[in-house]
């Protein structure tokens, strides 16, 4: 009889709370309670029929067969032009760009390919989920900077500072944020890389997923931008999922210096090698469509934050930090007492409507509600929301 099944490095790892949470809500719904769900990072709008007929075309052409790890040759050339066009990074689309089966994918290569046990990762919360759960299997230790929302929820150089130790070996950056939708300025990322300056050990992971879900006219740059010497360490991730609402098609990508791309290559290869044909199509043609689509689904969330931020500000008992960015709000439960100590996410499901709790995000007392719903839900979700925190 077998004893144990996990691994040492696996038992210590949670499953992912945000699914966890999002299935939770599932369950309730088909078991008859009436919730409203705002819990899902998943973009409600369909993948543009352009993108399907790519697809529809490679697969007839026979494009069905293995393809190569790092990625077919016209997505990853389509990827390098992205980069230097939008972002002005210059990648050799030969040795500098890895293709995956979605961004957390990528992300885990990144990591199990560089970090050895006693190894430190530098995580800023609030952090998506999955950051410190993957350091953990890589068998690294995540040390965590708290940004405060008086800095705009992006770490100061001084708190850098302080995290930084013999044992570092990555910074994990995620501009535009999840769960807090904070976007980094120009000015608060050169902070950052003069401290890095000292330590060029430290590669840094800039996780730009909802690079194109931005309001109010903010700006955006790339965390490997921002010096030439941030280029050499820094890897740059991103996908499809998000910006074009592709994320059952599972492609993200990554552009970095060539020796760490090389070994996240390596790890591919022996994990699933190369993503399918079909779906690198598709992206592949999403990368080439005009620009005007991803703007106008960026002003469809921004009317929908307004909804959400316009609707909770009028509750004493909540702070609701208004996003730059995602398609997120994140809310601080001001006195958490009302929760009778209980969990938000319980708490709020109790009046009907189902959150992502801030402990996932390393946040406790916050929540995050998904505005990438119809209007009609969040409208409801508020309601509810607002009727839970009045008592």
């Amino acid at each position: 009889m077998v004893h144990t099944i996990q691994s040492h490095l696996l038992a210590g790892v949670p499953a992912s709370q945000s699914i966890a949470a999002a299935q939770r809500a599932r369950d309730l719904k088909a078991a008859g309670r009436d919730i409203v769900a705002v819990t899902v990072g998943e973009p409600d709008f369909a993948t543009p029929p352009e993108v399907i007929e790519a697809a529809f075309s490679a697969a007839r052409e026979g494009q069905t067969k293995y393809t190569p790890v790092s990625g077919t040759t016209g997505l990853r050339q389509a990827i390098a032009r992205k980069f230097q066009q939008e972002n002005a990074l210059a990648y050799d689309p030969s040795t500098e760009i890895l293709v995956g089966t979605g961004a957390k994918q990528v992300i885990y290569d990144a990591l199990i390919a560089t970090l050895n046990p006693g190894d430190e990762v530098i995580i800023v919360a609030p952090y998506w989920v999955s950051y410190p759960s993957i350091a953990r299997m890589a068998g690294a230790t995540p040390v965590f900077i708290e940004a405060s929302p008086e800095h705009g929820l992006v770490p100061t150089a001084a708190q850098l500072e302080a995290a930084i130790t013999p044992r570092t070996r990555w910074l994990m950056l995620n501009y535009p944020n999840n769960p807090s939708g904070a976007i980094a300025s120009r000015e608060q990322y050169a902070a950052l890389a003069k401290v890095l300056e000292r330590y060029p050990d430290i590669l840094v992971m800039s996780d730009e997923i909802y690079e194109h879900i931005r309001f109010d006219g903010s700006a955006f740059i790339s965390f490997g931008a921002i010096t030439p010497e941030m280029r050499e360490r820094t890897l740059v991730v991103n996908g499809v999922s998000k910006a074009f609402g592709m994320t059952g098609w599972r492609i993200g990508y990554a552009g970095g210096p060539r020796a760490l791309i090389a070994a996240m290559t390596k790890l591919q290869s022996h994990v699933t090698g190369g993503a399918s044909a079909v779906s690198q199509a598709a992206a592949q043609a999403a990368l080439q469509m005009d620009p005007a689509l991803l703007a106008q689904r960026a002003a469809t969330y921004e009317q929908r934050r307004d909804l959400v931020c316009g609707l909770l500000a009028a509750s004493p008992a909540l702070d609701v930090v208004r996003p730059s960015g995602a398609f997120y709000v994140f809310v601080r439960v001001r006195d958490t007492e009302v929760l009778g100590g209980r969990p938000v996410d319980d708490f709020l499901l109790d009046h009907g409507v189902a959150v992502i709790a801030g402990e996932a995000f390393g946040s406790p007392g916050w929540f995050r509600i998904s505005i990438a719903t119809h209007d009609a839900d969040l409208q409801a979700a508020c309601t509810r929301i607002l009727s839970a925190f009045s008592r």
